[in-house]
This record gives C-alpha cells, structure tokens and sequence, in this order.
C-alpha cells in the first residue's frame, strides 16, 4: 500500500462539489448506520442504495455470504440515493467512512474528487473485463474509482398490437426520420404516438441525453446546432401531437403507466420495467434508440460502482478488497444482475444473461453503446450542466422559449 492510504481533511471545495452531486430515484427511505469508529476488527460496514432490500433478501445474503468468505460479520445499512451521498462524504469527514461503498454512478466522481475513494490501482480491484464504456463513468482526472456491480439503460418499447393496426414495420425505424414517420402513422389510425419523462429533474435531463448525443452533442456545447435539433425533435412531436404534454411533468414510472394502458406505440423507457412489461397485458417489442442519421444512440448508464473509501487504519483495505472482489465475482454480478434487473458490466456474464433469456439482447445491445453521464471527464460540471439542460428542455416543450433560445439560455448559465 502507498502514501495514499491515510486519513484525508476534506476541504470546503468538497463539501461545495457534493452539495451538487447527481441523485436519481430510488425506493423508500434509508435508515441510520454507522462507519467503521463503529465496527470493531471482525466487522466489516457495507453502505448500499438499496433500502427495498431486508435482512432476507437475496441482495443482503449476498453480502453476508461475501463476509464469510472474508472471515468477517458484515454490517451493512442501506440508505435512499441521494442520502447516502452526503452521508458518506459526512462519514469522511470523522474518519467513520464505510468499508465498501455502493453508489450511483454519477456521484463516484463526486467523492472521489472530495478525496473520499481510493482508486483501483491503490486498492488492486480488478476491472480488466469490465467494459470499457461502463467503466468510464468511475473514472476521473485518469484514474478509476470502483467497479460497477451493474447497468441499466434506455430504449423504446413498443407495442406490436398498435404498430400493426398502423401498419407500422418496427424494422423501418432506423434513424429520426422514420421514427416520426412511424409515429404519424400512429396517429392517423387513431392512437398515441410516444411517451417519455421531460420532468424537469436529473430524470428529464436522462431520458433527454439518447436524443441529444444521438444528434451528435456534447454536454459541453449546449446550444450547438446538433443540440438544438435534438430539442426540436421533441418540440416538433409535442406540436404535432405525437408525444402528449403529460411528458413535461411524467417522470419515468407516470410514463411507464401511460404505455401500459395499451394506447401508446412507443415509450422510451428503462430495463427496470422489464417485469412490468411483462405484466403488462399485450406484446411488447424493445429497440434501441435511433440516433439522428441511423444507428444507436449512445443512451446515459445507470446502475451502481462499488467502491473502497479511505481509511486511517489502513489494515482495513486487505479484507475490503476481497469483499468488493467477491461482489463483482461472475457468478455474483450474474445473481445481482437478475436480483436488480441489470445488465451485467462484462461480456462473460451478458453472454451468460443471453443464454438464461434471449430477450435482453436489445438491452444488453443499448448498454453495450451506452455511456456515462460523468464521462468526458466532466466530473463534478455535470450535475450542473444537467440542471440547465432540464430547464432548457422544460422550457422548449412549454412553448416559453424556441430550442435554440432554451439551450442558449443553458449554456450561458453553465459558463
């Protein structure tokens, strides 16, 4: 172990950056734990986003089963999203951080440039089959922080019912064009064209990003041209009444609903609602999103890293690793991935997942092109670039500004 494994004073920066820190939706609400002041040396404490999860669920097993392997007692507390970020930055500052941590992906950069990760060539996690598009949303200033335990995406379901009656071939629809064209057949036969959450949160800011860099964007020019031609996709859909105004307030499950009613033809949505879908009552389709000119879009990754916090005692990080590398195990990420409805981070367990259910191939396709809403290197900017894309898209779709003026506006603000 090098010099890096000491006690960190975090400074005001780091409180600042995690102030803005990305958060995403997630169920219920976290209960109260304690680090590792309160853990004595046969105690491991594990934090994770996933207070869904009791003592019995496979997820806490899992854990446990890891802490045996180690020789260890897990402690482990599960917290709501965006609690657990300023718990564990709170944590670091009393030197009580947890052993492992679990975040979603965007904060990893977050802490890690508040000094509260050690990164992978520190703590020897190995992330050499990981693939390298999911990995990049952990990395910051060239170095990575973690191992991601899973991701999920966006694509379009489709309902093959509506579709068919507006004679609609899913295999046209390969670029911008023929996607609105399919949606305008949808509507002279007398259904709904698309639905999608333009809520102005980091959720309308997720479901935007397929469009946006699909068009050719960059979150670092908002008011390019390509940007702009993005948002007058869906200014133009509104308009022409192939996407409802609901999508303004929808968040991704209210929009959800909408499609499950079986008037709708598409709904860009998320793997999370695979069981939903199948419940659903009519036979549904998945496509990945199409980018401007044809192909897939590159579409944002959810899903959580695991990470290893900075220690004062480093004597800790021996036991920590082989709890974060039993996690990330093949079987492991096969088990979580089925437990959480993720698509595994590596082409051994994707394959795997294949084999147990041929359908996830257009998830598995939309994560393998997927990409992280930190990568580029934009780090702690982008929760506030974020901020003003949602804004600039709220304010396009509610007819207050012209795309153009919206992203103009956006960018304007970032700088």
């Amino acid at each position: 172990m090098n010099s890096f494994f000491r006690q960190r004073r975090l400074t005001a920066a780091a409180l600042t950056a995690l102030a803005v820190a990305t958060t995403a939706t997630a169920c219920g609400s976290g209960s109260g734990g304690a680090g590792t002041n309160a853990a004595d040396s046969g105690t491991y404490t594990i934090w994770d986003p996933y207070p869904q999860f009791d003592k019995s669920a496979a997820w806490a097993k899992l854990l446990d089963d890891c802490g045996t392997e180690a020789a260890v007692k897990i402690k482990r507390t599960g917290f709501d999203t965006s609690d657990l970020s300023n718990k564990a930055l709170l944590a670091a500052q009393q030197d009580n951080s947890a052993d492992v941590l679990i975040v979603d992906n965007p904060v990893v950069s977050t802490l890690a440039e508040a000094g509260v990760l050690t990164t992978t060539d520190d703590n020897k996690l190995d992330t050499s089959k990981v693939d390298p598009n999911l990995l990049a949303a952990g990395q910051s200033g060239g170095k990575t922080y973690g191992t991601p335990i899973g991701a999920n995406t966006l694509a379009l379901y489709y309902n093959k019912e509506v579709l068919k009656e507006a004679g609609v071939d899913t295999a046209s629809v390969k670029d911008w064009k023929s996607l609105t064209a399919a949606l305008e057949k949808v509507k002279k036969a007398g259904k709904k064209g698309i639905t999608f959450s333009a809520i102005g949160t980091e959720e309308g800011s997720f479901q935007f990003l397929p469009w946006f860099w699909g068009a050719g964007a960059e979150l670092t020019d908002l008011d390019s041209a390509e940007a702009v031609s993005a948002l007058s996709l869906w200014t133009d859909w509104l308009k022409n009444g192939f996407a409802p105004n609901s999508v303004i307030n929808n968040t991704q499950t209210t929009s959800w609903q909408e499609f499950a009613g079986g008037d709708y033809a598409f709904a860009e949505n998320g793997t999370w609602q695979l069981a939903n879908a199948e419940k659903a009552g009519f036979d549904y389709g998945v496509l990945p999103i199409p980018a401007s000119g044809g192909g897939s879009a590159a579409a944002p990754t959810g899903g959580e890293f695991v990470t290893i916090p900075v220690q004062s005692d480093a004597g800790r990080y021996a036991t920590s690793q082989k709890l974060a590398t039993c996690l990330t195990s093949t079987q492991n990420l096969y088990d979580t991935a089925t437990t959480l409805s993720y698509v595994a981070p590596t082409s051994e367990v994707q394959d795997k997942q294949l084999a147990a259910d041929a359908k996830l191939k257009p998830w598995v396709d939309a994560v393998k092109a997927a990409k992280g809403r930190t990568s580029d290197n934009l780090g702690t900017k982008y929760p506030k670039i974020s901020e003003q894309l949602w804004k600039a898209v709220q304010s396009a779709l509610s007819g207050s500004k012209s795309p153009q003026d919206a992203l103009t506006v956006a960018q304007s603000a970032v700088k």
